[in-house]
């Protein structure tokens, strides 16, 4: 074939001028746009590779701003902890100085005056908001945290930063562990509130004699001490203990000690007793908020024993007093010594002395509410009951079948309940018909269901606290069922009683009753075992709600202001010890109150440690969220950017070719045969 000029021309020209033509623009665009590819036809493996890091770049950025949005949080957080323990360091100070004993009433009342100004610094500290969110309310972010009497009304859910791939930190201290929570390797410590002076003497010790603190007996006679607690693991106590007039007070106190589980050198709690005559009982077993201690001491001088029973009340009705100069010269001459007392209203039947009643007590009376003094808490785990928890797992004893409980008091009218029998709540294994309730001592019995499907009598150890409160409600509101044995009656019953009132578990566990018909009730409740004040062998109150007992000095379950509250008090009250006396009754001293400061110090130093942790653990993570942005960033702009340099030297040496040919082709295109010739 022949070479023309024009095929020549054509394939010097034509193919190479359109490819050098194609890499000059191509360098031209990379150096103008500064990226190596416009679009992934360009190159699909740059395109895929900056895609993939274009994904990491906006997920670090994300990390990134979430983590600083977050350390914000917990920095503020960690700040406000800092000045919640300056001032409980200031507070302790202050209670130091009112427990020298040296302090008249003006220099109490300016401490007690200072006192209420830091607990009102600190409720504003823990009101403390960001960006129009509250630091310590949980989740709930829009609710302030803590009310003005001092409950909490967050929740205990947890905020979480995204810090990296499947990795969360959690970033905010919630009210519930700052204000509410519980400290594991806190033993609880209970004392009575009535001191004890010794009859005969002036100083009460382990080596008083039982006759010097109670009184002369007849020969061969004994004193007799009933007691009724809780032991550690929520086992009920209900023992009469008796002793010999030669005896000593260590002798009654290692009884106590025997009744509680100590055996031999194994000791589960510590009793003893202090130089204001207080009898202190220890737990020796971290992490449980169970224990619970009531003690009362009867003598006889006279010629028969009416000291010796089987049931607590019969101490009163055999004539019994608490002034022993009247006991010691007027018949029938039964002394009885109270260590217990509470201010509270006996319950219909029960005795009026007050040191002999327990958990027979009417419920506190605050406007519209009613409240227990006693939280529900869970034998296994200690934790509060919920509307959900089963009685059984909470009661004493292995089983709750034939179990009686009973409600006196009033309706939200002041119609008195049952009149002597009261509402009585029969706890019945299925097998026997299940659970019901009777106001007229059992001639008319209402079912308790559980309205889950399908609906059938409530088993004795499957009955919730909500279905033992739907029962309160109806009756308190004054609502029965309109059929005895009717799930639909009942059910109806319940819906209707919920209008009038409420009846619900506080937060920490205790029972209560809001009457929504009137803003002062009229109602009254004491809700309590039908065994007690029983001291017949294995009569023990399975459950209690309200208690005439022992004042809580130590305890693993914290309540912030609840215990600010108390250590204030105590200094307003001028009250170096627990005195029933005067003043708050059950207040716990100032003497006790620096060992609850002590508590609440070294709990808001650990939760503080947990919001620096978190805080260090965020400042790390942005840290190196940040060194990760920019490797990624730099990885990304060596695979996609344009290098100048390189693109320059490129450039170059592509017009360089470019011209080369283009000359060549000029001077082949002035080529003509007579070049040949």
């Amino acid at each position: 074939m022949r070479v023309t000029s024009s095929m020549y021309y054509e394939n010097l020209y034509g193919s190479n001028n359109s490819k050098l033509n194609k890499k000059l623009f191509d360098v031209n665009k990379q150096i103008a746009s500064g990226l190596k590819i416009q679009y992934a036809s360009d190159d699909v493996s740059i395109f895929a590779k900056t895609m993939q890091l274009d994904n990491e770049i906006t997920t670090l950025e994300q990390m990134k701003k979430s983590t600083q949005s977050a350390y914000k949080v917990s920095d503020q957080s960690d700040a406000v902890l800092n000045e919640f323990t300056d001032s409980m360091n200031r507070m302790r100070t202050l209670l130091l100085q009112a427990a020298n004993g040296t302090n008249d009433s003006t220099s109490l009342d300016a401490v007690g005056a200072e006192l209420r100004g830091i607990e009102k610094n600190f409720k504003n500290l823990a009101n403390t908001s960001i960006n129009g969110e509250y630091l310590f309310s949980g989740s709930a972010v829009t609710i302030k945290p803590i009310a003005d009497d001092g409950t909490y009304r967050g929740n205990d859910i947890e905020r979480n930063a995204f810090v990296g791939s499947n990795n969360q930190q959690k970033y905010n201290i919630t009210g519930s562990e700052l204000f509410l929570g519980e400290e594991q390797v806190v033993t609880r410590e209970i004392s009575s509130n009535v001191p004890q002076k010794p009859n005969l003497t002036d100083t009460l010790s382990v080596n008083t004699t039982i006759e010097e603190l109670m009184g002369t007996v007849p020969a061969g006679r004994k004193h007799n001490f009933y007691l009724r607690g809780t032991q550690s693991d929520g086992t009920a106590i209900n023992q009469k203990i008796q002793l010999d007039s030669n005896v000593k007070v260590e002798d009654l106190l290692s009884s106590i000690g025997t009744a509680y589980g100590n055996i031999g050198s194994v000791n589960v709690v510590t009793v003893s007793i202090n130089d204001n005559g207080h009898i202190t009982v220890k737990d020796k077993i971290n992490g449980s908020s169970k224990l619970d201690f009531h003690l009362v001491g009867a003598s006889d001088f006279g010629g028969t024993d009416e000291s010796d029973v089987s049931s607590i009340d019969a101490l009163q009705t055999n004539g019994g007093v608490t002034d022993y100069n009247t006991a010691q010269n007027t018949a029938p001459n039964l002394y009885i010594r109270e260590f217990n007392k509470s201010g509270y209203t006996s319950a219909t039947g029960a005795p009026s002395i007050e040191g002999l009643v327990y958990d027979r007590t009417n419920f506190n009376v605050s406007g519209n509410s009613l409240t227990s003094n006693v939280p529900q808490i869970l034998k296994d785990t200690n934790a509060f009951a919920t509307p959900s928890t089963k009685l059984i797992e909470v009661a004493s004893g292995s089983t709750l079948d034939t179990k009686q409980l009973v409600l006196h008091g009033s309706d939200v009218f002041g119609n008195t309940l049952g009149g002597a029998n009261g509402l009585q709540i029969n706890l019945n294994s299925t097998a026997n018909g299940g659970s019901n309730f009777s106001l007229d001592g059992g001639v008319t019995k209402y079912t308790i269901y559980d309205m889950s499907n399908p609906r059938k009598a409530v088993d004795a150890d499957e009955m919730t606290y909500q279905q033992l409160m739907d029962v309160i409600n109806m009756t308190v509101t004054n609502h029965l069922p309109t059929a005895t044995n009717d799930a639909n009656a009942y059910d109806n019953a319940v819906g209707v009683s919920d209008l009038s009132g409420d009846t619900f578990l506080s937060s920490d566990g205790k029972i209560s009753f809001d009457d929504l018909q009137f803003i002062t009730t009229k109602a009254t409740i004491s809700l309590y075992d039908s065994n007690s004040g029983d001291f017949s062998a294995g009569k023990a109150s399975a459950l209690t709600f309200n208690t005439n007992n022992s004042l809580t000095i130590r305890d693993p379950k914290t309540d912030f202001f609840k215990t600010v509250n108390e250590i204030v008090t105590a200094v307003e009250n001028h009250k170096l010890f627990p005195d029933s006396s005067s003043g708050e009754v059950r207040n716990v001293g100032i003497e006790n109150a620096v060992s609850m400061m002590d508590d609440l110090q070294d709990h808001v130093f650990r939760t503080q440690s947990v919001a620096g942790a978190q805080s260090n653990t965020l400042s790390t993570a942005i840290e190196r969220t940040g060194l990760l942005e920019i490797s990624t960033k730099s990885l990304r702009s060596s695979i996609v950017d344009t290098d100048l340099a390189e693109s320059s030297l490129q450039l170059t040496q592509l017009t360089l070719n470019y011209q080369a040919m283009l000359s060549t082709v000029s001077k082949v295109s002035q080529l003509s045969l007579v070049n040949y010739l």
